[in-house]
């Protein structure tokens, strides 16, 4: 069974049995994903739904058909997740049971903002990009020499050569054994014995990854992920991609109408983006002030399943479709990357996927401050009068930005002086001041 990407079928002969492994799940879906908790407010954007159906159909959104009865985000109480795992190609997906709330209490507030603070993540684990040879009938899976000191049971070195059993279950509770040795010139570890009949099993080809984790537990756990390649031709008997993008929609709409439960499948290594935003990340970010030319960090997944921050400016806000999502908050910043190496990251992101370095204040050299230094008039004594005022002025900011500690402005090359005489004179450039007038608000409902 192909794992749904859009949320119609599940499989209950799946859903029957046991739970699989949070963290083996979370690891095998990415350093970033970290499903909010059931109970919490959630906000769902059929936008980024109908986007990943697109990726898994291999279609260009230009094709999603328009729903003029469905909002551009719906807030919801999440009543449900389940997670799941293809039994064929090992793809972890989730089920979530949403349902439209109009007003909301206390408790689903402080779980919405419990989850900003959660890391479902392993503490323990490594995860490796398979190699030509580690796929190779003839040798053995390479290991890192630290990822299985730090992992796998230590090895008895007075035996020659030193080896032992490991034994790991994957995401379906199967279990493998493998012949872990130390050997070779130069010494390496590897697993041997078994080690090809998982490969084969699982279908695992170079440039496929596999990571071993060691749960709360101590017990060892594997997982796969399968690089993105091409799907064979999908059969007549296969449900259209438009048909599936009406469902969502039709479902999504009917559910606002009611405020009724629905079901979606969210698939991590597929969808562009998360599209089942935690209430509390998202109005965070609404309270952000946002401008042409602001920087940003955003974080990314690196090759071995760790992560990496890539500087950014944002060079436009607009609608990604204004003629079917007119007014949506789904991928309307333009954004450009510093690093020419950065050229498979996205042009277009979400508000509250990106970290705003939006403090220009404290970034400026001590010289500024120097008693020698001409003061402009109007500007504050010392550092803690300019702290306080910049409070005042901008109290949204709160202390999780890290004013003193912001690396760059939103005017990039504007000294503290210029911003200030700028400030006073209201002579800010137009196209540095805009907001989203639909998002500094109280209560976005």
């Amino acid at each position: 069974m192909k794992a749904p990407p859009n949320g119609f079928m599940a499989n209950s002969a799946e859903a029957d049995r046991k739970n699989i492994n949070s963290e083996l799940w979370h690891a095998c879906a990415g350093p970033l994903v970290s499903l909010p908790p059931v109970g919490s407010l959630v906000v769902y954007f059929p936008q980024g739904h109908s986007e990943q159906v697109a990726a898994s159909m291999q279609k260009e959104t230009d094709f999603i058909p328009s729903y003029p009865n469905l909002p551009s985000k719906l807030i919801c109480i999440l009543h449900n997740v389940t997670l799941h795992a293809d039994p064929e190609t090992d793809e972890v997906y989730a089920q979530m049971t949403l349902q439209p709330v109009n007003k909301y209490d206390k408790e689903a507030l402080l779980a919405s903002d419990m989850a900003l603070k959660q890391n479902r993540q392993p503490a323990e684990f490594f995860c490796k990009t398979l190699t030509a040879s580690d796929t190779s009938t003839h040798g053995g899976f390479s290991v890192p020499r630290r990822a299985a000191e730090k992992i796998f049971p230590p090895l008895d070195f007075s035996m020659q050569p030193p080896a032992q059993e490991l034994v790991a279950r994957d995401l379906h509770d199967n279990t493998w054994t493998f012949r872990h040795i130390y050997r070779g010139q130069p010494k390496r570890h590897l697993l041997t014995t078994g080690w090809s009949v998982f490969v084969s099993s699982k279908r695992l080809f170079a440039g496929d990854s596999v990571l071993f984790i060691r749960d709360e537990k101590s017990q060892l756990l594997l997982g796969t992920r399968h690089t993105n390649r091409q799907q064979p031709a999908l059969s007549s008997s296969v449900i259209s991609s438009d048909s599936m993008h009406i469902g969502i929609l039709a479902a999504a709409a009917h559910a606002a109408a009611n405020n009724s439960p629905f079901t979606i499948f969210y698939n991590p290594r597929a969808s562009p983006s998360e599209f089942v935003i935690p209430f509390a990340k998202y109005n965070k970010a609404m309270y952000t002030q946002v401008s042409l030319g602001m920087r940003f960090r955003m974080m990314f997944e690196t090759e071995e399943s760790g992560v990496r921050r890539y500087m950014g400016t944002i060079t436009g806000i607009s609608d990604l479709d204004p003629v079917r999502w007119k007014n949506s908050q789904w991928r309307n910043l333009q954004v450009g990357w510093d690093e020419s190496t950065a050229g498979e990251r996205p042009t277009r992101v979400s508000i509250w996927d990106i970290e705003p370095v939006i403090t220009p204040f404290y970034i400026c050299p001590p010289p500024f401050f120097r008693p020698g230094f001409p003061k402009q008039p109007g500007m504050p004594d010392d550092e803690s009068d300019m702290e306080n005022a910049f409070k005042r002025a901008m109290p949204w900011l709160g202390d999780d930005f890290g004013i003193k500690d912001a690396p760059s402005s939103i005017f990039p090359g504007l000294s503290l002086v210029q911003w200030m005489s700028m400030q006073q004179n209201n002579k800010f450039p137009a196209a540095q001041s805009g907001f989203f007038p639909s998002m500094v608000s109280s209560n976005p409902l």
